[in-house]
C-alpha cells in the first residue's frame, strides 16, 4: 500500500533521474552522482557519497529486481523541504549483491530528514516495486514523467 502522505513523485522531482551512469562499484556510481545531483546549500557532494558509502559497508542496499535503494544510516537532510528521492540508471548493471542475486541496473538515492519518513518512503517504494508494471517502466529507462505518470496509476 502506497502512503498517502508521502509524494515519491515530488521527491523524484526534486532528485531527478540520471541515465546511463558508469561505474562497476557502488562506490564508483555515488561518487559520480553525488557530484551531479541536486543538493541542498549546507551539503556537500563529498558528504553525501562517504554516507552513502558508510551505510553501503554494513550492508548492500541492493533490494533485488535490479534495484537498489542507496541511503545514508542516519538522516542528512536538514530540512523537509530538501527531501528528494534520485534515480540512477546504470549504463551497465553491477553485482550489489541482492537477496535474487540479479545484477542492479537502477538506484533509488533517498535522501531524507528523519527516520520515520525514510521508514514511510521506503514502503511507498516497495510498494511500487512489486508491481510488474511498474518494474517494467524502470526497466525501459523511463524518465521523470514515465515514472510519475505510473505512480499516479498505481495510487
Amino acid at each position: 500500500m502506497i502512503d498517502e502522505n508521502v509524494d515519491i513523485a515530488q521527491l523524484i522531482r526534486k532528485g531527478g533521474v540520471l541515465k546511463n551512469i558508469e561505474g562497476k562499484t557502488p562506490e564508483e556510481i555515488y561518487a559520480k552522482v553525488c557530484k551531479m545531483i541536486d543538493l541542498p546549500e549546507e551539503m556537500t557532494s563529498d558528504q553525501v557519497y562517504s554516507a552513502l558509502c558508510a551505510r553501503e559497508q554494513v550492508l548492500s542496499t541492493a533490494v533485488g529486481n535490479g534495484i537498489a535503494l542507496p541511503h545514508s544510516r542516519s538522516p542528512i537532510i536538514k530540512e523537509k523541504k530538501d527531501q528528494r528521492i534520485c534515480v540512477v540508471y546504470l549504463k551497465t548493471p553491477i553485482d550489489m549483491h541482492a537477496p535474487d542475486e540479479r545484477s542492479v541496473y537502477v538506484m533509488f538515492i533517498l535522501l531524507t530528514q528523519n527516520s520515520q519518513f525514510h521508514l514511510k518512503v521506503l514502503s511507498s517504494l516497495a510498494a511500487l516495486f512489486r508491481n510488474c508494471k511498474f518494474r517494467k517502466t524502470l526497466e525501459a529507462q523511463a524518465d521523470e514523467a514515465e515514472i510519475e505518470e505510473q505512480i499516479k496509476e498505481l495510487a
